[in-house]
């Protein structure tokens, strides 16, 4: 399994804490999934052909920033 670390995503009104990890994606080969602690929040960020992070599952509504922020903590991670 691959290793987790804690993330935090920064919500309309509060940060969002969770854990991230990254996971095998049949269509990309960089991917990580992002899960809130309190269950609210699912999110699944990938690298494009591009090289751009973009996003391929989770919950909605959602924000376009998240995909950035957890795309940076996890780089930092990797």
């Amino acid at each position: 399994m691959k290793q987790q670390f804690d993330a935090t995503l920064t919500g309309t009104d509060s940060e969002i804490d969770g854990t991230a990890q990254q996971i095998t994606h049949a269509d990309y080969s960089e991917a990580f999934e992002f899960r809130s602690i309190d269950g609210t929040l699912h999110l699944v960020i990938a690298k494009d052909e591009d090289g751009e992070w973009i996003r391929i599952d989770g919950t909605e509504p959602y924000l376009s920033s998240w995909i950035d922020e957890l795309a940076e903590q996890a780089t930092s991670h990797a």
